[in-house]
């Protein structure tokens, strides 16, 4: 498991999509394994997502569960601009599990879901530092949980779809089982070029996105230079 500092300078060097192996996509998890997949050719970056997402779960300002950061990405004809999402990867190896203290997070064994228990947390903040991605935004006063995504838990558990895959007006967003072959998601990944972010952090992510260009010199790697990472 690579640790932020090496992630960021990751991030910094341009590696950060990488092509995943039909295999690996393809592969049965106890259960269900939900995942999403972002179709990066329809997304706006009009933050409907970050929006619906903060009215759905009520979060503060400034922790937001879900961002669309805008990215620089060299392709076979120049430099463009992308707008990629990025939110909890809700992983197979999620490094956030292994560092909290109290297990106030844990991954769901019937759906994969990487939640946070809010009656167990004791505010340590470890998982805010621990997640690659970035994904958890901590209560700076620490009288509260990290904020992170749970695929809007409630919804689904209602046999809705997550806030934000409900309200996006290109419907870049799409969310399934992949261990369900006829699901939307499954044949998304089957039918395109599918890329997790940092893959090669060992966390095995299950966001994926699908639309994007080839880099120019290496067909397995991405260039994707952020020109806005928060933290």
């Amino acid at each position: 498991m690579l640790d932020r500092r090496s992630i960021l300078k990751m991030a910094a060097g341009g590696a950060m999509l990488t092509l995943i192996p039909s295999a690996q996509l393809q592969a049965k998890t106890p259960g269900k394994r939900l995942a999403m997949v972002f179709d990066v050719r329809r997304c706006t970056g009009c933050l409907s997502c970050t929006v619906s997402c903060a009215m759905e779960n009520q979060t503060d300002a400034g922790r937001c569960r879900t961002r669309v950061n805008q990215a620089a990405i060299e392709t076979q004809t120049g430099l463009s601009t992308l707008a990629v999402p990025n939110q909890c990867n809700q992983c197979d190896n999620p490094a956030c599990v292994y560092v909290c203290p109290v297990e106030a997070t844990y991954k769901r064994k019937e759906d994969g879901i990487v939640v946070i228990n809010h009656d167990e947390c004791i505010h340590c903040q470890l998982c805010v530092d621990a997640c690659p991605y970035g994904a958890r935004r901590k209560d700076e006063t620490l009288n509260s949980p990290p904020e992170k995504c749970n695929f809007c838990i409630h919804r689904v558990s209602a046999g809705l779809l997550p806030a934000c895959v409900e309200t996006c007006i290109g419907e870049a967003r799409n969310f399934g089982d992949l261990n369900d072959p006829n699901s939307k998601v499954s044949q998304l990944v089957r039918d395109n070029k599918a890329y997790a972010m940092l893959a090669d952090a060992g966390t095995k992510p299950n966001i994926f996105y699908i639309g994007l260009p080839e880099h120019p010199k290496d067909k397995q790697i991405l260039s994707l230079n952020f020109l806005e990472w928060q933290r």
